[in-house]
């Protein structure tokens, strides 16, 4: 596969340009598909009950913009962060076990960690854990 190439406006493309050309082009024409087929397939007509806010059959009472406190987005940021850890730390306790790398990947492991944790103890002094 290696000398497998094509001539394109008096150019040499290589076998891995063409596959990364196809997966460009096969990629945006399934966007591009679904795009349209979503956009001729639906329908149409909107009326009131559509517009309204619908939650579990019972209608809605009172304004829908309310504000939420950000203590909901402060943990889902911090679970972001060390769900985040978990799959960084994965490969490297795959690569743990290759001697010749082993201990380096160690100490960038702990490292990464001394870093979160470091983090995390921000986090609690700053009060960003406590519910109010």
């Amino acid at each position: 596969m290696d000398d497998f190439y094509v001539i394109f406006e008096g150019e040499r493309l290589e076998y891995h340009q063409i596959v990364i050309a196809l997966f460009v082009i096969v990629g945006a024409a399934f966007a591009l598909v679904g795009l349209s087929a979503s956009w001729l397939l639906s329908p149409t007509n909107p009326t009131h009950g559509k517009g309204i806010s619908f939650e579990s059959g019972v209608d809605a009472i009172g304004e829908p913009w309310i504000r939420f406190r950000a203590g909901y987005f402060v943990y889902a940021m911090l679970y972001v962060i060390f769900d985040i850890e978990v799959v960084f730390l994965y490969p490297w306790a795959v690569a743990l076990g290759s001697e010749a790398t082993g201990w380096f990947i160690l100490v960038e492991m702990v490292l990464f960690v001394v870093i979160l944790l470091g983090g995390l103890a921000y986090a609690q002094k700053e009060g960003a854990l406590q519910w109010h």
